[in-house]
């Protein structure tokens, strides 16, 4: 299968690792990627700013540079249901990375290796916006050497949103601090999530507090062999 890989700005600026884990994931499974270099921002940012005018240029400057996709798979459940969204029939098929596995490869189990007790943060555009419901437990839940255990209240956002953790601070903040705990509360030495956006917040959180728990988006996991 041919796939068009969407880093998105975000992680192609702080979290590059991430789109180094989906490329050698998909290659182990026989993917052949392509990462197109014209790639800019999908404008998400621009849309939850107030910009729609802006946002949506950048959405179909998106839909020109993926244009002979067969599929594109991006690590951010927040920028593959923006594209959707805003997209809709007019661009190529977009898939958050547990979508384009369990649903176009049809697998639940990659092969990854990962020993160690990890809770997952399913957030707030996976499930709302995207729906991807069980994917990526179900790929999780097959890692080897993996304690999966559940995040209490795992349905409340950690505060984030994009520009509402700035224009919003206090409020970010006290729910930043109830997802904290939750993630305590479960002996994690992982949290693990679909959107290095959320990861970023929650982790700074618990960077401060000296927690001792790391951050580490879905893609790495399921790339992770030893």
């Amino acid at each position: 299968m041919r796939v068009s890989l969407f880093v998105t700005c975000f992680n192609d600026t702080l979290f590059p690792q991430t789109g180094q884990a989906v490329v050698s994931l998909l290659e182990r499974l026989g993917c052949e990627v392509e990462f197109p270099l014209e790639q800019t921002c999908c404008g998400q940012m621009h849309m939850n700013s107030g910009h729609p005018r802006e946002g949506l240029a950048l959405a179909r400057r998106f839909a020109r540079v993926f244009a002979d996709a067969d599929a594109v798979v991006t690590p951010s459940a927040s920028c593959a249901g923006m594209l959707r969204k805003h997209l809709g029939e007019e661009g190529p098929p977009v898939y958050e990375l547990s979508e384009l596995i369990v649903d176009r490869l049809g697998l639940d189990d990659v092969g990854a290796y990962f020993p160690h007790r990890v809770t997952f943060h399913p957030t707030c555009h996976s499930l709302r916006e995207l729906e991807l419901g069980d994917r990526p437990r179900r790929l999780l839940s097959a890692v080897r050497g993996i304690e999966l255990v559940d995040l209490p209240q795992s349905d409340e956002c950690c505060g984030f949103g994009g520009t509402f953790a700035v224009k919003n601070a206090e409020v970010s903040s006290a729910m930043l601090a109830d997802k904290v705990r939750a993630v305590l509360d479960t002996g994690a030495e992982v949290v693990c999530a679909a959107d290095n956006s959320c990861l970023m917040h929650i982790g700074g959180a618990l960077s401060r507090q000296r927690a001792g728990v790391r951050t580490v988006h879905l893609a790495e996991v399921l790339a992770s062999t030893r």
